[in-house]
């Protein structure tokens, strides 16, 4: 049976943020900050808790502030050694210290499942996690162990469903449940995806989020995989193939709180929902929240 040790995780990074515009022009939409802490170090912490060692970060030559972000900075450090500021140096340190990270470039975005498909030599013949950076999971709630745990036992493709509603459906991927199989548990077999379907016709409501756990054979499903939607290597094509070749697929049912950083008004709400638990600010802005009003004039 698989290992629970997947050790290695890829993170797709290389998109232009268009939705950002006009600060993605100059800063890479993944070091957009939450408070202070950009939303990839999140991601890259999250897959550093479940015991990941290695992340690939899947970038394009426009984004070198990434690499900047999460190498050392000796010249910063010393200066905040000589001022005493013990917490602004261990907050310099924290993200190299997370994980080793590695880099490829994807040169033009040809979709999720060519992104995955940059990670093939990263991966050498092992399973890899891939997290969405859009994705972020609140650090109060387990996803990516329970899915490792899921991979552990059965093998496969594992991915991550949140039950979004009827009308919401037809934004995401939509998973299929096996015949049998009960879509209320907290781990559920599926029979196949199907992507953003119509509501009446919709096989459930379990959308799939932004976290996989896919096995090497992942690989060589992606290098058949046609171009499909928006002429993009979808990953999900790649994963239906496999699911009909015979490889097993479950969705790990995710009941808790996510923010969807890749909305600009989910993002301001992700900001207000985590600065009023950041330890510094928390206490200060959950006051001046109670006492807000807006000035429509």
């Amino acid at each position: 049976m698989p290992s629970r040790s997947v050790r290695k995780a890829l993170i797709p990074a290389a998109g232009r943020g268009t939705r950002f515009l006009p600060v993605t022009k100059a800063v890479p939409k993944e070091l957009a900050p939450i408070v202070a802490t950009p939303t990839l170090e999140y991601v890259v912490a999250e897959a550093a808790g479940v015991g990941i060692t290695d992340v690939l970060l899947v970038v394009n030559p426009d984004k070198r502030a990434i690499a900047d972000y999460f190498a050392a900075n000796p010249d910063l450090e010393k200066a905040l050694e000589t001022k005493g500021d013990e917490d602004g140096l261990a907050s310099v340190r924290r993200p190299q210290e997370l994980a080793t990270i590695h880099y490829v470039d994807q040169d033009e975005p040809n979709g999720l499942g060519h992104a995955v498909g940059c990670g093939e030599q990263f991966a050498a013949g092992e399973p890899i996690a891939v997290l969405l950076p859009d994705d972020l999971v609140d650090d109060r709630d387990a996803l990516l162990g329970p899915m490792l745990d899921v991979y552990a036992e059965h093998g496969g493709v594992v991915v991550a469903l949140l039950d979004v509603g009827r009308e919401e459906i037809r934004k995401y991927g939509c998973a299929v449940p096996a015949e049998g199989a009960d879509p209320t548990a907290d781990v559920v077999a599926l029979a196949d995806m199907v992507e953003k379907p119509d509501p009446a016709e919709a096989p459930s409501t379990l959308a799939i989020i932004g976290r996989y756990v896919l096995p090497p054979e992942i690989f060589a499903a992606i290098h058949n995989t046609a171009r499909g939607a928006g002429n993009e290597i979808q990953l999900t094509d790649a994963m239906r193939d496999l699911g009909r070749a015979g490889t097993p697929v479950h969705g790990v049912v995710f009941r808790g709180r996510r923010y969807d950083t890749g909305d600009r008004l989910e993002y301001v709400k992700a900001i207000v929902q985590l600065a009023v638990r950041h330890p510094a600010i928390g206490t200060d802005f959950r006051a001046w929240l109670r006492e807000y009003e807006p000035d429509d004039g």
